[in-house]
């Protein structure tokens, strides 16, 4: 397996993250302070990452994932993108909590407007631990964001070794090393020995591909996500769009499928124009246009593959430019 060919210059957008995080205890990976160190200073400590690439770093912020929120999101976006348009920028690797760290990809993976390589990275342990993972994940990253293998296969997630779809990858376990996996479609690839290898590639539309452009735009619509479960009244469903839903993700039973109360309850909010789409709490499978609902009656949209966080990000992109359902749905398949 031979070394890749490096490219120029990569940029790191720090946001925090238990990759920069501080315990008091450096065998303590639970009670910790994330997004502590910044940026500049987690790069120095790593030597090795001056062989690979000539490395800038922007602290976009410092934050628990948790906290995450829009705002961030387009920040990010538009400098990223002002950042790829320079010819002498090769790609961008993103440094994010792991909470979060799937939605804010799949964000990006429908508004980046570039076919050059964007890598979020994240670290399942603090930075003050005995053996953190932080730092080999960084280097993995800036090693495959500086790769022209990496290029036009969408916003990118490596971790422990992995390369996974921004699309498909789910944080997968609460506390270890290697909890980013797509459980079902499986990783795109591998990094061995400094190199990536890639074994797949994404078949959905992503980054200068979509029709999404959220330059001009303030603010996305508010979409709010309903879990599904036995003798649910329909209650949250109601509240969420009396505070202002334009839209709801139904995490529902199965297939998507949902009680007569249910149904009962997403019919009456279609009727005010609010978008309904039916995901699953099941965690794999695909979410399937379904007779048993009278779907062209009820105008339920399918999630096909997508979780509930990241159906939520596409109806929100979705509802800047139509509020036809059967558009929407469209944008479901190609996406």
């Amino acid at each position: 397996m031979g070394r890749i060919e490096y490219m120029k210059k990569v940029v790191i957008l720090a946001t925090g993250g238990t990759i920069a995080g501080v315990s008091h205890d450096p065998t303590d990976t639970v009670s910790y302070h994330a997004g502590i160190v910044p940026i500049e200073k987690i790069v120095k400590a790593i030597e090795p990452l001056t062989a690979i690439a000539d490395i800038a770093t922007e602290q976009i912020a410092q934050i628990d994932s948790a906290d995450m929120n829009h705002k961030i999101w387009f920040y990010l976006t538009e400098r990223i993108n002002a950042l790829l348009k320079q010819p002498d920028v090769d790609g961008i690797v993103v440094t994010h909590g792991t909470d979060t760290l799937e939605e804010t990809a799949y964000f990006l993976n429908l508004v980046v407007k570039s076919e050059k390589p964007v890598v979020l990275v994240g670290a399942m342990r603090p930075a003050t631990a005995i053996s953190p993972d932080g730092p080999m994940n960084l280097y993995n990253a800036i090693i495959l964001a500086v790769s022209r293998t990496a290029r036009g296969k969408g916003v990118l997630v490596s971790l422990n070794d992995t390369i996974n779809s921004s699309r498909e990858v789910t944080k997968t376990n609460t506390a270890l090393q290697d909890t980013f996996k797509a459980p079902e479609l499986g990783y795109l690839g591998y990094i061995i020995d400094g190199c990536p290898h890639f074994y797949r590639m994404p078949t959905r539309k992503h980054t200068y591909m979509t029709d999404f452009d959220i330059s001009g735009i303030n603010e996305l619509p508010q979409v709010d996500i309903i879990y599904g479960h036995v003798n649910d009244t329909g209650i949250l469903a109601q509240a969420a769009v009396a505070s202002g839903a334009k839209g709801l993700i139904y995490a529902g039973l199965g297939n998507g499928n949902m009680s007569e109360t249910m149904k009962n309850t997403f019919r009456k909010i279609q009727a005010r124009g609010v978008i309904v789409v039916r995901s699953t709490r099941a965690g794999n499978g695909v979410v399937t246009k379904n007779s048993v609902l009278a779907e062209d009656h009820d105008r339920f949209v399918a999630a096909d593959t997508l979780s509930p966080q990241k159906a939520r990000i596409l109806l929100m992109l979705a509802l800047t430019k139509t509020s036809d359902p059967q558009k929407i749905q469209d944008m479901f398949w190609t996406y």
